[in-house]
């Protein structure tokens, strides 16, 4: 698996390029975690050096809503428990194969 940590954001970075790489890092992560279904909080401490920081918790949480919305990634929320099991769609993993990005 590539090392795939969201890393602090440079101050020449706009908004749009932080949560661009922050989508990738999401994306990617889950899309090489797949068939294991992990969970938000899984996520979450895989991608950030701090996992306690609320900043680096809400760009991970932030870049699973957007790949949400957009169709990428399925998000499955608890009834019971403040989690979500988050998966990437057949889209996503047909388009990863397609651009070569299984290896």
């Amino acid at each position: 698996m590539r090392p795939q940590r969201i890393r602090p954001r440079p101050s020449n970075d706009g908004p749009d390029a932080t949560d661009r790489r922050d989508q990738v890092g999401v994306l990617i992560t889950a899309i090489d975690l797949h068939p294991i279904q992990v969970t938000l909080s899984e996520l979450i401490r895989e991608l950030t050096l701090d996992p306690a920081d609320f900043g680096e918790q809400d760009r991970v949480r932030r870049a699973v809503r957007d790949l949400s919305g957009v169709g990428l990634l399925h998000r499955h929320d608890f009834r019971n428990r403040p989690d979500a099991l988050v998966v990437p769609t057949r889209a996503a993993l047909r388009a990863s194969e397609l651009l070569g990005d299984d290896e």
